[in-house]
């Protein structure tokens, strides 16, 4: 008797455990859906160890920031901005040519527009100019820390790995302004554009500019997460959804490794990690959801079985 309340409470407070980490992931996969503004570029950008360029990899740039001030190279730091400058006014060009081909304009309509992309480019010019000062000692210390990250200090002294990863977040955090504000001066742009055209043609203009990879991922992150969630509340291909949520949660441990000095704490995902795991690892880890009465449905049942045997029905 005593071990038959064993089991049912056990298998109660697995179940409780599944449908509550289902409800988290349900939660986040839904949150990151209904905030347009929501972006993994803060998570990519912030992370750390050996594998921190994998995560950074793909990150949006307005222009070709990477290519030109972003680089470590001999060029003076005026000649890269001007580099820099002539890729965002070059993308704008390229937005309004995909823009006219959606959607056709007229001889005025496209001298207005090429009067509007002018302004921008001044306004630009005239905003890289007033950062001329910030841009020379950002290139100055992009470059030292370039002379940092190949000592051999830097990756074995805990406070120098400290330093490098606190210093790339400070470049990172200096580049982001810079190009966030030149954005703002290209979605003004669009807005103006925008205002010539009806409800309908702006729809059509609007598809001009794309989804970025990192959006196209962030998308799938989230669907993911929403539907593992839903899946571990209703207790539907517990296993299987189980092993997803901690390849995800995995995936975050890894930006922050806890080994690598400035690391953030992942003491949260840790915990879920080894829920998941147990989840997933258990034969009754659907007990009480779907999984139980689509059990003989399935064409591994028999992998379980002497399992299932000893689970009260």
């Amino acid at each position: 008797m005593n071990t038959m309340r064993s089991t049912l409470l056990a298998l109660a407070a697995l179940a409780f455990l599944r449908t509550v980490v289902g409800l988290h992931f349900f939660l986040e996969g839904l949150g990151h859906l209904r905030d347009p503004d929501w972006s993994s570029a803060g998570f990519r950008q912030a992370a750390v160890g050996p594998w921190a360029d994998l995560y950074r990899d793909g990150l949006p740039q307005t222009g070709d920031w990477s290519g030109t001030l972003g680089a470590v190279d001999a060029r003076p730091a005026a000649e890269a901005a001007a580099a820099w400058k002539d890729s965002v006014v070059g993308s704008w060009r390229r937005l309004l040519v995909e823009r006219s081909r959606l959607v056709p304009l007229d001889a005025q309509a496209t001298a207005k527009a090429e009067e509007q992309l002018a302004a921008a480019a001044a306004e630009l010019e005239a905003y890289v100019a007033g950062i001329e000062e910030e841009l020379a000692s950002y290139r100055l210390e992009m470059q030292r820390f370039a002379v940092l990250k190949q000592t051999p200090a830097s990756a074995q002294i805990p406070f120098a790995r400290d330093r490098v990863a606190k210093k790339r977040r400070e470049l990172a955090g200096q580049a982001a302004g810079w190009m966030k504000d030149a954005a703002a001066i290209g979605t003004k742009l669009a807005v103006e554009w925008d205002a010539g055209l009806s409800a309908a043609e702006q729809s059509q203009a609007s598809a001009a500019a794309g989804a970025t990879p990192l959006w196209k991922a962030d998308r799938f992150v989230s669907w993911s997460l929403l539907t593992i969630g839903a899946c571990l509340v209703i207790g539907l291909l517990t296993k299987f959804n189980a092993i997803g949520g901690a390849c995800f949660l995995a995936s975050v441990i890894a930006s922050q490794p806890f080994w690598v000095a400035g690391a953030q704490p992942t003491y949260d995902q840790w915990v879920e990690l080894a829920a998941l795991l147990v989840i997933a690892s258990l034969p009754i880890g659907g007990w009480s959801g779907l999984d139980y009465f689509l059990r003989s449905y399935c064409p591994w049942a028999g992998c379980c079985a002497a399992t299932a045997k000893e689970v009260p029905r």
